[in-house]
């Protein structure tokens, strides 16, 4: 077996399992879990049908580029979302089966192990799958913490010229999991020019990016702040999004991956190889979800009542602040994370996610410590009722927190 594998930590959520093992939900609680990131509502009937209806896909191969009609869709989509000048459907984009195996594949595909001791930079804390990518793809993982006391930006300097020298491919997501912190034009000129200094690559995550508050100011993309800043061929910059967040449909496995054409001229070769070809059913629907935004207005407009629902409920509690964009809660806890995630499901049947599960210890510290994620992906009413429990828990078992 790859020794590599031995390298790898539990993902969050069996690390969540092995924490509540023991620990008894109270009876007559109804359960609400807030610790996963999976989308619960409900998933457009347009998408189930464009899925249906073009089941006959299913006898044919499909191929590892994708199809025009799904290409082209994204491209139009890109152009229209961030205000870009025409992206070429056929070099830059490259449709994907999710963010998470594209995120994962592209490490594989961009680390030479051939160069001395490769690195692999990663937001602290961050997607797992960052971490799991580089080891797997024989790097070493690097990270930069994220602060509240620094608006959670990226201390870029925390890394010498040395490390900086050796690093090959740097995770970037905007908006941030778990922080919902969204990167503005400065923060991506300073990623550009070191980039540049050193040459690594860029891989941004935007996952989160059609989940935000006000309709008339989206989330900047990486795109978007390479156009504004007269990069217009993306040099050594890849995007990454998906339908699962944008569109509830976290089981149809679709996303993509667009940029420098270079770089994905050599991913598209790695995927013919790598076998993740997208299913021409799952494609049909992907063009109907990327063409539709009323849906995701919508969508937005559920998640939006949540947070004001929820934020004066939580706020005297654990001080919470609304995130720049996302469907996440980064919320600061009265106790140890791990003592106060687990104490909460023994008493109310809430289940939110410590922050030490997200973070690593670096310079000594690990930045998630004493904070919970808390997911509100679930219906208007239990994320309230949730919210209420918490709050009752806490004024108990902490007094006024907050």
């Amino acid at each position: 077996m790859n020794p590599r594998l031995d390298l790898l930590q539990p993902y969050p959520f069996e690390r969540l399992r092995q924490l509540f093992a023991g620990v008894e939900a109270p009876a007559g609680q109804s359960p609400v879990r807030l610790s996963i990131g999976e989308p619960q509502h409900a998933t457009p009937a347009f998408i189930q049908e464009a899925l249906v209806m073009n089941l006959r896909g299913l006898s044919a191969y499909p191929t590892t580029a994708g199809g025009d009609a799904l290409r082209e869709t994204i491209a139009n989509w890109l152009t229209h979302r961030y205000g870009l000048d025409p992206i070429d459907p056929a070099s830059e984009v490259l449709p994907v089966c999710g963010s998470r195996e594209a995120l994962f594949a592209f490490a594989q595909a961009i680390v030479d192990t051939s160069k001395p001791a490769p690195l692999v930079v990663s937001p602290n804390p961050f997607y797992q799958i960052y971490e799991g990518a580089a080891l797997l793809a024989g790097a070493e993982p690097v990270f930069l913490d994220q602060m509240p006391e620094h608006d959670y930006r990226l201390d870029l300097d925390s890394l010498s010229d040395a490390q900086w020298q050796r690093v090959q491919l740097m995770f970037v997501c905007s908006p941030g999991n778990p922080t919902g912190k969204v990167l503005h034009l400065d923060d991506w000129k300073a990623l550009f020019e070191r980039a540049d200094r050193y040459g690594f690559v860029i891989a941004a995550d935007e996952c989160y990016s059609e989940i935000y508050f006000d309709e008339s100011k989206p989330p900047l993309g990486a795109l978007q702040a390479a156009k504004a800043l007269g990069r217009h061929d993306y040099e050594r910059l890849v995007v990454f999004s998906s339908l699962s967040k944008r569109s509830n449909v976290p089981g149809l496995r679709s996303g993509f991956v667009a940029g420098d054409r270079k770089l994905l001229k050599q991913f598209l070769l790695y995927r013919t190889y790598h076998g993740c070809a997208m299913s021409l059913p799952v494609q049909a629907a992907s063009v109907a979800a990327w063409r539709d935004e009323s849906h995701v207005r919508e969508n937005r407009t559920l998640y939006r009542q949540k947070f004001a629902a929820l934020e004066p409920i939580l706020s005297p509690a654990l001080g919470i602040a609304l995130p720049d964009a996302g469907f996440y809660f980064w919320a600061r806890t009265p106790c140890d994370d791990r003592e106060f995630a687990r104490e909460l499901f023994g008493a109310t049947h809430v289940t939110v996610l410590p922050g030490q599960f997200l973070s690593r210890d670096n310079h000594g510290m690990n930045p998630g410590a004493g904070f919970v994620r808390i997911a509100l992906v679930a219906a208007h009413d239990e994320c309230v009722d949730a919210a209420h429990r918490i709050a009752a828990f806490v004024a108990r078992r902490f007094g006024n927190a907050g």
